[in-house]
């Protein structure tokens, strides 16, 4: 029986329904003892909580025992079940982590004790320079262990601030069996776009009778198609997302307009509207192909050296296209047909603005506590008997050759000296592309003479109602209304990540006392980061030639899912792929490499890390832990494109010889940067602005000190503290994004940039837990934490740098301050809950675990991708025939922003509304419940059944600006279905 110690109780009490736990672990351990091998999801269970029990430190674990027991289809799909961890969805497949109510750039995740650079797949991810890594290139299959460190520990690799995940590979010489595989068959069903596509997997494992060489070579083939259906505030200029009503530049907006509202002109004044009414339909595929190669020599106990090498590579073209409103635009007379300021007109050339009538206003509380009003709906019409006026957009952007990548060759050797001193060294390089080979697009006007709209809860689509439109097709009716193509754009983007690393560390016996061991080693990596844009030019700047004339209607049941009042909007039209191809295969003209590249947009950052550390392994009665110092150097080179003053240089006409700028040797005069080229047209050397790359380089040094201590409180029961302190490195944008909008005003001269001066992030970080492994595969747990976090960034704000520019006037240089990126405090305290185990011996148990992370930035403004609350809830059962697992999980709003912001936005400036100075609203994505099954049916013991589904209770994902009634966006995905025959040999 186990002795309940004052500080075990008061902890247990912490926990949910542990009422019981006493008399049901007493039970537990006082039955007989039974000996079986178990496996499947509970052997896996087991393995998990056995490497947490004996870890120093404070790790989550996840085990695949078997290759295809794992519920989900990737590895971020598995990390989210622990506790303390969420994950950003597209699409219902997990991609990317965070850790402890932080942004995923603030988790490193490691592959065999080293980085994987990784590709994304949509096009504003490719170009976004985020340091997250992606998962969705990852199936779970390739999962020996991962094992989640929470508490830093010197001998761990440098800059996960939040905490690090490292994934380890399966190795030959672990199989039972000299000769074993699996083949898995199956396919894939999505129910949105209802359509199924194959699901392939296999592996075969080889070893020699010695059992001394072993290989793995495993292969996938994964394919599944996609459906976003949406309802957001998307659109262009002055409609897009909230803006407040302004009389002085609405005078549509009248009390006559108002009459039996309620309401006068000026009871409207300053009241925050949504500027848009969309709707978005993407259709896209996942094809995802790969493998994995391992190699294990093992000739004695004293050497073993393993080779592994991974790829996978997903297509993943997709297409979108947006119904867009204008609603602020309509009260603005603004004719905004191409971003422009053109204004609506009538028959006489008179500006023309429309009225406002029926409004419903609400108060509503920000997230920051003030009162605000909102106008919930109302009619936006153009007075009566004018002739179809500007009401919105439409368009359809094809993305060609969208193709993400990631790959990773490493070495990894351990050898025995002799029984004190172990020696293990490791080689890796990695390499990650996310490329788009065409993002092509046209726009549409539409034309009519009004909106009606209304917005309902957060989780409902809105009702919008167009007037006076005609029927939605891509062409101008008799009357003017109708639609009229006014845009055309099409750009490639490929972003390269690429490392090469190598580590050596030493592990030496000393068993002296308390000390049981010194560790040591060094590392240096080589990373690099490259990214580049690139548009070619036009024949000419007509856009009419070769406009498609088929085209096709949306789906009749698009918006079916997303709830809210009958009768809303859900038309639109789009082409073929292959007609939006042809178009622009037919207007584009071919120029040159050189002169499609857009070097303003290019990033070109070099980063190399080293590192050194030393850390004692201590061992007590009843106690364990380590202590250690890790030293980091971090070496930030850049190559920033700075603009050069106009007319200083002259530009290369494309297939000219290239023609250097006296004035800027480095100047990148053949470069097109959007410059027109059109036929019968003398090119214009003048033209657009040319860049040349500004040098930065900078070193950055840190100590990072760690300790870890665990104590055995009685059998079973642990406590374990752990102080360190980490570091997370700046995303690469915030030090190679380009100059722009160099100006002079009273508060002096400044220029948007970079801020190549920013120093990594830096977090102290304390944590305290107790874990009580009360009865087999069974866990109660609780966890606090704190973390006090230096350099944060401030985006959009005065870093303290600047820069030297040419100016006209000093026919010299000039200093200008940097608009950029600087650095404020932040921190985290939190709570993790966890608890686990089997019902009695029936095959049933369930695991559970709730976490609660409080965030706070200097400047009062929520942590961007930060939930507070996160939580999953698992039942299992499992037999020697049947294993079913159906698992919950639920995560609370976050700032749902790219995880590498641009350091010039101003998405923490101040805004005023209603005379009221707040931060500016970020985005937030509302909290949401998913629901995910699997199962698995054993006809022999070798050949075995399985099913899953994700989504099922196809969730509908909601965004909004300062409060839920402030909707800016939501989403429905549908349920995806999978099916497979495994046979195991």
């Amino acid at each position: 029986m186990f002795r309940r110690t004052p500080l075990a109780a008061a902890v247990s009490m912490a926990l949910l329904s542990l009422a019981a736990l006493p008399a049901m672990a007493q039970t537990t351990q006082e039955a007989p003892v039974q000996t079986i091998e178990v496996t499947g999801i509970r052997a896996s269970m087991a393995k998990s909580l056995d490497t947490k029990k004996n870890a120093v430190g404070n790790v989550e674990v996840i085990t695949a025992e078997d290759v295809g027991k794992m519920p989900d289809k990737n590895l971020a799909d598995s990390l989210q079940r622990l506790p303390g961890l969420a994950v950003r969805t597209d699409y219902d497949e997990a991609e990317k982590v965070s850790m402890r109510g932080t942004n995923p750039d603030m988790s490193l995740i490691l592959f065999n004790g080293h980085t994987v650079s990784g590709g994304d797949w949509y096009v504003g991810d490719q170009g976004s320079s985020s340091r997250s890594t992606s998962l969705s290139l990852m199936p779970s299959s390739v999962l020996n262990q991962a094992i989640v460190y929470k508490t830093s520990q010197a001998n761990i690799v440098d800059g996960g601030m939040a905490g690090t995940v490292n994934v380890t590979t399966r190795k030959p010489l672990s199989a039972k069996e000299r000769v074993s595989g699996v083949i898995n068959v199956g396919a894939s069903y999505a129910d949105l776009p209802g359509k199924k596509a194959p699901d392939l997997e296999a592996s075969v494992t080889w070893k020699n009778e010695a059992n001394t060489f072993g290989v793995i070579a495993q292969g996938f083939a994964q394919k599944r198609y996609i459906r976003r259906d949406t309802s957001s505030s998307l659109a262009y200029g002055f409609s897009s997302g909230y803006d407040v009503i302004n009389l002085k530049n609405m005078p549509g907006i009248t009390d006559a307009s108002l009459a039996g509202s309620g309401y006068t002109a000026k009871d409207l004044d300053g009241v925050r509207m949504r500027g848009t009414m969309s709707t978005e339909f993407v259709e896209g595929v996942r094809d995802r192909k790969g493998g994995m190669v391992s190699l294990q020599f093992k000739p004695n106990r004293d050497l073993d050296v393993t080779l592994t090498g991974f790829y996978s590579g997903m297509n993943a073209n997709n297409y979108g296209r947006l119904n867009a409103g204008a609603m602020y635009s309509m009260l603005m007379g603004k004719a905004e047909l191409s971003g422009g300021t053109n204004v609506n007109t009538n028959v006489n050339g008179q500006q023309v603005f429309a009225t406002l009538k029926n409004p419903v206003i609400v108060n509503e509380t920000t997230m920051y506590g003030d009162t605000i009003r909102v106008l919930k709906s109302a009619d936006i019409m153009y007075p009566a008997g004018t002739p179809p006026q500007y009401i919105g957009n439409q368009e359809g952007f094809y993305r060609q050759g969208a193709r993400a990548t990631s790959g990773f060759l490493d070495l990894d050797g351990k050898y025995r000296v002799n029984q004190d001193l172990t020696v293990k060294g490791l080689l890796s390089t990695t390499k990650g592309v996310g490329k788009t080979d065409a993002d092509q697009g046209l726009t549409f006007a539409r034309f009519g003479t009004g909106v009606s709209f209304s917005q309902g809860g957060v989780d409902e689509a809105p009702y919008v109602k167009y007037y006076g439109t005609g029927p939605n097709t891509p062409t101008l009716n008799a009357d003017g209304s109708g639609n009229k193509l006014i845009g055309r754009t099409i750009s490639s983007i490929r972003t390269t990540d690429k490392e090469n690393s190598g580590q050596l560390d030493a592990e030496y016996k000393v068993s002296k006392g308390w000390l049981d061991s010194i560790e040591s080693g060094v590392r240096f990596a080589d990373h690099r980061r490259e990214s580049a844009r690139r548009s070619p030019t036009y024949h000419t700047s007509a856009i009419d030639s070769g406009v498609p004339s088929a085209y096709i209607p949306w789906p009749a049941d698009f918006g079916k899912d997303l709830g809210g009042p009958a009768g809303w909007d859900n038309t639109g039209f789009t082409f073929t792929p292959d007609a939006l191809k042809s178009y622009f295969a037919a207007n584009v003209k071919p120029t040159t490499a050189d002169f499609e590249r857009r070097v303003a947009s290019e990033i070109h950052v070099r980063e190399q890390q080293a590192a050194a550390y030393v850390m004692a392994n201590l061992e007590g009665e009843r106690w364990s832990g380590n202590v250690g110092l890790r030293f980091v150097q971090t070496r930030e080179v850049a190559d920033i494109p700075t603009p050069v003053p106009a007319g200083k240089c002259l530009r290369t006409a494309p297939g000219d010889p290239f023609v250097p700028c006296a004035a800027y040797p480095g100047a990148i005069t053949n470069a097109g940067d959007l410059t027109p080229f059109y036929d019968n047209v003398p090119f214009n050397p003048k033209a657009g602005t040319i860049y040349y790359f500004t040098h930065s380089d900078r070193k950055f040094k840190n100590w990072l000190p760690s300790l870890n201590l665990k104590y055995e409180l009685q059998k079973d029961m642990q406590i374990r503290f752990g102080a360190s302190e980490t570091i997370g490195r700046q995303n690469y944008n915030m030090y190679g994004t380009g100059f722009s909008g160099a100006t002079c005003d009273a508060q002096g001269c400044h220029v948007v940039g970079p801020n190549p001066d920013l120093k990594p992030l830096t977090s102290k970080n304390v944590d305290l837990g107790w874990n009580w492994f009360f009865a087999t595969r069974s866990l109660a747990a609780v966890n606090v934490f704190y973390s006090k976090i230096d350099g944060y960034a401030k985006t959009g704000t005065s870093g303290g740098s600047s820069i030297d520019l040419y100016d006209d006037q000093l026919t010299g240089p000039k200093s200008y301050a940097i608009l950029t990126s600087s650095q404020q405090g932040a921190h985290i305290a939190g709570i993790e809950l966890a608890y686990e185990q089997p019902l009695w011996n029936t095959g049933f148990g369930f695991t559970t675990n709730f976490s609660r992370a409080h965030t706070k930035v200097d400047d009062g403004r929520p942590m961007v991708g930060a939930s507070e609350y996160a939580g999953n809830f698992g039942v299992y059962y499992e037999n020697d025939k049947l294993s079913a697992r159906l698992v919950w999980n639920y995560r609370s709003e976050y700032v749902n922003s790219s995880t590498a912001p641009s350091p010039t936005a101003n998405s923490q400036g101040m805004t005023t509304i209603q005379g009221i100075l707040m931060p500016s609203a970020p985005t937030m994505a509302a909290p949401v419940k998913t629901l995910a099954f699997n199962t698995t049916y054993a006809f022999a013991n070798n050949l075995s059944l399985n099913f899953s589904a994700t989504n099922l209770t196809n969730v509908r994902r909601a965004y909004y600006r300062y409060s839920e009634d402030e909707q800016a966006k939501l989403d429905v995905i549908g349920r995806q279905y999978y099916v497979n025959l495994k046979y195991k040999f």
